[in-house]
């Protein structure tokens, strides 16, 4: 039997790149390439490289960051990508050379090219990303062939500037392995064009309330689509207000707009009849604050309301200044990410006392939004289905969520899963006998209790030692819904018990440990307190106390 299998340099766990070295018989091909540092590639400089060839999926950092540092050491090791991704990916290096060689090249969609003696690649459009490809990876013997599909990120809905997977195009494909993402584990999430409506309704009632709205992003994507939101939505076509693009954010646009032929055709109908992005004429008015003919045109921001789109690392007190109006930021999460709501308020508040200053004095509401741009459980799922792989490997997503995917009962029974670790090599033996790994233990078992008008539930204490309960029991308190014939339970945050009186006035705040912002799951956090780690009651107080109203953050419904 010929060798398949994978070594992952990098699976997308926290802050971590993708990164996988696949072999299909002799041959070895690297998927991506979003390390930090190449030094696990290029250990040993005076063998060969790392791989035969490198494939990339998109631009995004945490799957291309690593490319140039990896031609810089192996000039001749090819590097291919769809003709999209190949003009975006000069935007990861920005930072470090201005003036970077095309050292990409470019692949056609649903064509396969052979590399070597035997070894093809087909691309097919992944969603997610303009130029996002999903690679079918195909090693031919005399005996059989072996084929290989990797997903890199994927999306099966539409967004507003790219299409989905188109899944009808797989269905049926029995790959010997599906490398697929898992970002968002088994959660389930609303569509996305419910997702989108939700936030151009607060966006709307934001400016109709004369707030301003700042909303920093990546470079490539999440920018984009929001501004192609703000364009299109009915609640601001035809709006007297003023959309401001700044940073690289406002570079990926100008980027964009050199490759409107390969954008789906609702995106190039809609340029036909007015600009994708920068438009003075046609209300909303769009302009990069990196113009340089604006003519002090900006000098008016947050005087009266009006939206930012800038970068996620930007400086946001250059916009939330105190002699402009309200405003409100509007922080996306990714899911997957454990307490990743907490922490993207918390840090962006940690990092300005300006900002902080401003959340006090009710100048700066921060709220969070989700714009998914993965596949939920359910999507997850309906892939593997449809392609019905005998191996399936998941990548790219906390090992929390991960784990979940490959514990599904409906995933267990049909195919072999796999969640590797970095450096820990996969055989994947194709035809043979293989017992399916024992699913890691995702149940909890526990106990009613029925007591006068109330009900009491006990959980074994194995429970906490998941990293995702110290979100979970953030306040002790709990929100139960029936879902079918289930009972679902749900953590309560601190922001949402202090903000569920909605508009009406908030009490005195009381210096005590339930309203200090290192209170979570009934024990002090902060570590510059004498309590810090002891579980610690409601009424109790310390020197170091700091109002929980620092991190407040809205419900979307106020």
């Amino acid at each position: 039997m010929e060798q398949l299998e994978c070594l992952p340099y990098g699976v997308g766990h926290a802050d971590e790149g993708i990164c996988l070295l696949v072999q299909l018989g002799p041959h070895r091909v690297l998927l991506d390439c979003g390390l930090n540092s190449i030094a696990p590639l290029i250990a040993e400089r005076d063998k060969l490289p790392p791989a035969d060839l490198v494939l990339c999926t998109h631009a995004h950092p945490d799957h291309a960051r690593g490319l140039l540092a990896l031609h810089q050491a192996y000039p001749q090791l090819p590097i291919y990508a769809s003709e999209v991704t190949t003009q975006l990916l000069s935007l990861n290096w920005l930072a470090v050379a201005l003036d970077v060689p095309d050292f990409c090249h470019a692949l056609p969609w649903r064509s396969p090219v052979e590399f070597h003696d035997g070894l093809t690649a087909e691309l097919f459009p992944a969603g997610h990303l303009p130029g996002a490809a999903a690679f079918l990876l195909t090693y031919t013997t005399p005996q059989r062939t072996y084929t290989l599909f990797y997903t890199g990120d994927f999306l099966l809905s539409n967004s507003r500037l790219v299409d989905g997977l188109p899944l009808e195009e797989l269905r049926g494909l029995r790959p010997d392995v599906l490398i697929a993402e898992g970002s968002y584990g088994t959660a389930r999430y609303a569509h996305r064009r419910q997702q989108e409506n939700q936030l151009a309704e607060r966006i709307h009632r934001a400016i109709d309330s004369g707030q301003s709205v700042l909303l920093p992003t990546p470079a490539l994507g999440l920018g984009q689509e929001l501004l192609m939101l703000l364009r299109s939505h009915h609640h601001f076509t035809g709006r007297d207000i003023d959309i401001w693009v700044d940073g690289s954010v406002s570079l990926g646009c100008d980027r964009y707009l050199e490759m409107l032929s390969h954008f789906p055709s609702t995106v190039q109908n809609f340029a036909r009849h007015q600009p994708l992005f920068w438009d003075e004429r046609i209300r909303p008015r769009v302009r990069s604050l990196l113009d340089p003919n604006l003519n002090g045109k900006s000098a008016s921001l947050g005087q009266l309301p009006s939206i930012v789109i800038t970068d996620h690392d930007a400086d946001l007190t250059r916009y939330c200044r105190t002699n402009t109006g309200p405003w409100l930021l509007l922080l996306p999460v990714q899911p997957g990410q454990l307490g990743s709501v907490e922490a993207a308020v918390t840090q962006t508040l940690e990092s300005s006392a300006l900002l902080r200053s401003q959340v006090r004095t009710g100048q700066l509401k921060v709220e969070t939004y989700l714009l998914s741009d993965h596949c939920d459980g359910t999507g997850t799922t309906q892939l593997i289905h449809n392609l019905r792989p005998q191996h399936v490997v998941f990548v790219h997503g906390s090992p929390t969520y991960l784990s979940d995917l490959a514990s599904l009962e409906e995933l267990q029974n049909r195919y072999h899963l796999h969640t590797p670790a970095v450096g820990v090599r996969v055989e994947l033996p194709i035809g043979e006998t293989f017992l399916q790994p024992a699913a890691p233990e995702t149940k909890y078992e526990g106990e009613l209790t029925e007591e006068g008008l109330s009900v009491g539930i006990t959980l074994p204490g194995v429970i906490v030692s998941d990293p995702r309960w110290q979100s979970f029991a953030d306040t002790g308190l709990v929100e139960a819904r029936w879902q079918g014939e289930e009972l679902v339970l749900r953590g309560l945050t601190q922001r949402e018990l202090l903000n569920q009186s909605g508009e009406s006035p908030s009490p005195v705040a009381v210096e005590a440990c339930e309203t200090c912002l290192h209170y979570r799951g009934q024990r002090c956090w902060n570590q510059a307190s004498p309590l810090f780690g002891f579980k610690v009651t409601p009424e109790g107080y310390c020197p170091v106390f700091e109002p929980a109203s620092l991190r407040q953050n809205p419900r979307a419904d106020e």
